[in-house]
């Protein structure tokens, strides 16, 4: 079996790792500076079904870049670029997965490394770090990966491998359509959730429901002029239906505000922002939590 490289050990990477090994693939961690030179021990996994494995992977750092065949990577949206300008010697044949909320990195991403494969996918899997390396797996979900150039179509074979792993895993040929109804989502709830600093699931109760109603408004008119068709009404079934599903979750913007990390904001609300400027829509609501989730990550950031 080929080795799988994940570059972002957090709580979705580990998992990924957890699953990817569980069925016998070996498994190597790009870690960051911070990681040298310490102890690398076995990841703990805290199974669906509460069960406890010790996950063993290989430590790696950007100057063994030249040991990849396969690449994913679960960083955030603001961490893919830097993370991966350190990997100048990775070779051009290796497949180059992103898995990240939000939009607007494809593109860097794509310049960086013209000649590798480059796909993206979108992910409904929960994960949540426990400590630094013990990850539970909060929730089994749907994943989808497609082609970012052209050098991605001929990797619709990694499809097998991941629904081995993940127990879904599908090619999509229109994936920047799917990314757009993550990130749909991902624009009304993590905010929300991270300003009020509620689960998912709370956004259901009548005293979210007039700016609930404004946002879902805002964030669907956006999605209308990048080429969506659903309707409204749909788009509101969808996302109750999030919210019913992850009731009791905490988003992972509410959960990088409350522990003082920064969030991915400007490529969630923020792209929103982008393009309903760029069309001329009006998006007040999603102004404004913009502003105070960027204003609450700069106080914490002073402690």
């Amino acid at each position: 079996m080929s080795e799988w490289a994940i570059l972002g050990a957090g709580a979705l990477g580990c998992v990924f790792a957890g699953l990817l090994r569980q069925q016998g693939h070996p498994v190597s961690l790009l870690l960051s500076e911070r990681h040298r030179g310490h102890l690398h021990p076995s990841l703990e996994l805290i199974t669906l079904g509460g069960h406890h494995e010790l996950i063993h992977t290989r430590p790696l750092f950007a100057e063994q870049a030249s040991q990849l065949s396969h690449l994913l990577v679960t960083t955030k949206a603001y961490q893919v670029v830097g993370a991966l300008q350190g990997l100048r010697g990775l070779p051009a044949s290796c497949p180059i997965i992103l898995l990240h909320n939000g939009m607007g990195v494809t593109d860097a991403v794509r310049t960086l490394f013209p000649d590798n494969p480059i796909l993206v996918g979108v992910t409904s899997h929960g994960a949540m770090k426990e400590s630094e390396w013990l990850i539970r797996h909060t929730g089994k979900g749907e994943t989808w990966i497609g082609p970012a150039n052209d050098a991605a179509h001929d990797f619709q074979h990694l499809c097998h491998p991941l629904t081995t792993a993940f127990g879904h895993a599908q090619w999509s040929e229109d994936i920047h359509a799917l990314q757009r109804q993550k990130l749909a989502v991902n624009a009304v709830i993590n905010p929300l959730t991270a300003r009020y600093g509620v689960h998912n699931g709370d956004l259901l109760e009548p005293r979210f429901f007039e700016v609930l109603e404004q946002l879902t408004e805002e964030v669907h008119q956006v999605m209308l002029r990048l080429g969506e068709t659903e309707t409204l009404e749909l788009f509101k079934r969808r996302l109750h239906r999030v919210m019913e599903l992850t009731a009791t979750n905490y988003s992972s913007m509410h959960q990088d505000l409350a522990h003082g990390r920064p969030t991915e904001i400007d490529y969630i609300t923020g792209y929103i922002l982008g393009q309903a400027s760029r069309h001329q829509l009006p998006a007040p609501v999603c102004q404004q939590l913009y502003q105070e989730i960027v204003k609450r990550s700069s106080d914490k950031g002073r402690y």
